[in-house]
């Protein structure tokens, strides 16, 4: 039977016609994307057959991409990891596309939730672990940038602690942490903590190279390395220590020279600002040195009494020894 150029309605068609429109009709909606098509299944014969592996089909089909859909949303939009497609009585394609869509979601699970445990572990200052899932393209790059920053974040970490430990327990001066291939914050920091050792270093073997000084008696070194804050202070003291000390021994050894080689009595030790036992130093310098001049002077004008034939003067200052 010939058709016409019209569309032929399935009321309109014989017998024979009408179970191949509908056959038509189905195939079309499944064509499109519509699942909900079902074919009477009440027909006898071949059209019988056909409708009920047509109707399995699009059951199958419908239940494929439900599940697919669902595994889409829970990892793709809701971040719930985990999520497996499950499609019963699908084999050959759609048996490989679901098992291919499982694949998928289960690497990008394991991946995920494996990157996450070592951000996690960095979190809480692990720096132990690593990714290890296998990966390839863009979540290589990305396993690869992360433990890259593990390896670097555990240098810089034992870097840091190496130089604190040496130069703030071990007392051992001119630490440096080195952390190649630090960039950003990270080489930012590394030069904050060598800054701070190498300035900690110079103060210290400044201030130990003019304490080791005085202690030789060389009064001619005072620290002179830039610092601020408590080591400023430390500074400023030892310095007017060094001046005091050396305005002392000034003075003392001016005393000494003048009453004990040039014979010039009377010399008292003027040292400026010093207390406690440098001051009682220089009071007993003093007292010494007016004692000396008493005695010598009282000693010298009996002397000169007598040998002007004036007996009658006696030596009465205070003597001992």
């Amino acid at each position: 039977m010939g058709m016409s150029s019209d569309r032929i309605e399935v009321a309109d068609a014989v017998p024979g016609d009408q179970e191949l429109l509908r056959l038509l009709a189905g195939l079309t909606a499944v064509r499109d994307g519509d699942f909900g098509t079902r074919l009477p299944e009440d027909v006898d014969g071949l059209m019988g057959e056909i409708a009920t592996v047509f109707n399995g089909m699009v059951d199958q089909l419908s239940v494929f991409t439900s599940e697919v859909t669902r595994v889409a949303r829970e990892v793709g939009t809701e971040g719930t990891l985990g999520g497996q497609a499950e499609v019963p009585g699908v084999s050959g394609t759609w048996a490989d596309l679901t098992d291919s869509v499982n694949a998928m979601a289960g690497n990008l699970t394991t991946q995920v939730r494996d990157i996450a445990q070592v951000a996690t572990a960095v979190a809480k200052g692990d720096l132990s672990q690593k990714i290890d899932v296998p990966a390839r393209g863009e979540i290589l790059q990305l396993k690869e940038t992360v433990n890259t920053m593990v390896d670097q974040l555990s240098a810089f970490a034992g870097e840091v602690t190496r130089v604190a430990r040496e130069v703030g327990t071990e007392g051992r001066l001119g630490g440096q942490a080195k952390v190649p291939g630090v960039a950003g914050v990270w080489r930012d920091l590394t030069d904050s903590v060598n800054f701070m050792a190498g300035n900690l270093t110079n103060q210290v073997r400044n201030v130990a190279q003019v304490t080791t000084a005085v202690a030789k008696g060389d009064l001619s070194q005072k620290i002179t390395v830039d610092a601020r804050g408590e080591i400023l202070e430390l500074k400023n003291t030892i310095n007017t220590m060094v001046d005091q000390l050396s305005a002392f021994a000034d003075e003392v050894t001016r005393v000494a020279r003048e009453v004990g080689t040039e014979g010039r009595l009377g010399g008292q030790a003027d040292v400026k600002g010093v207390k406690g036992t440098w001051r009682d130093l220089t009071d007993s310098v003093n007292f010494m040195a007016g004692n000396l001049t008493a005695q010598v002077r009282n000693v010298a004008q009996v002397a000169t009494a007598v040998a002007k034939g004036d007996l009658s003067h006696k030596i009465t200052v205070d003597a001992r020894g």
